[in-house]
C-alpha cells in the first residue's frame, strides 16, 4: 500500500523538503501541502520517467563524468574567449546533425544533460526513431569534427554503461 502511494521514496522526500524551503514555514498547512506535492508528485509524472536504469561498467561512468567536467570548464572558457574577442557575425554557429546509435531512454537523457550543461552546444531535436540529434553549436566552424567528437567522447562511453 505505502509502495503504491510512494513509488519514489527519494523524490518524494526531496519535493517535501523542497516544498518546505519554498515556503519557509513549517505551519500545518505548509506541511500539508508539502506532504501533497510529496504523494502527487511522482504520481502524475511516473509516465514521464525513462525506463528503470539499467547501469553497467561504473569505472566508465567515473570517465565520462571526469571527462565531462573537464570539457565544461574548456568549453567555458573557450566560449568567454570568443565573446570577448570576436564579433558574432564572426562566430560561426550552425545546426548540426548527428546521428545516434544510442537508443536507451535513460542513456539519451544523460547525453541532452551532457550537451546542454557544455557551454556552446544546445539540444535542439530528436528525430521521432532517436536516430539523429539536432544540436545548435556556437562555434560550429567544423561540423564534422563535432559529430565525431560527440560520437567517440560521449555515446560510445553512455552504450557501454546504458546498452
Amino acid at each position: 500500500m505505502i509502495r503504491r502511494l510512494v513509488p519514489h521514496p527519494l523524490l518524494s522526500a526531496a519535493l517535501f523538503g523542497l516544498w518546505l524551503l519554498l515556503v519557509q514555514s513549517l505551519a500545518p498547512p505548509s506541511l500539508l501541502m508539502a506532504l501533497l506535492a510529496a504523494i502527487a508528485g511522482p504520481l502524475l509524472t511516473d509516465s514521464l520517467r525513462p525506463a528503470p536504469v539499467r547501469m553497467r561498467r561504473p569505472w566508465t561512468a567515473c570517465r565520462l563524468m571526469a571527462r565531462v567536467l573537464a570539457d565544461a570548464l574548456r568549453s567555458n572558457l573557450h566560449v568567454a574567449r570568443l565573446l570577448l574577442t570576436r564579433r558574432s557575425n564572426d562566430i560561426p554557429s550552425a545546426f548540426v546533425r548527428v546521428p545516434l546509435e544510442l537508443r536507451d531512454p535513460n542513456a539519451l537523457a544523460v547525453l541532452a544533460l551532457i550537451l546542454c550543461a557544455t557551454p556552446g552546444t544546445t539540444w535542439a531535436e530528436l528525430a521521432l526513431d532517436r536516430s539523429v540529434l539536432l544540436l545548435h553549436v556556437f562555434d560550429a566552424r567544423d561540423p564534422g569534427q563535432v559529430v565525431a567528437d560527440i560520437k567517440q567522447r560521449y555515446e560510445r562511453p553512455l552504450m557501454e554503461i546504458f546498452e
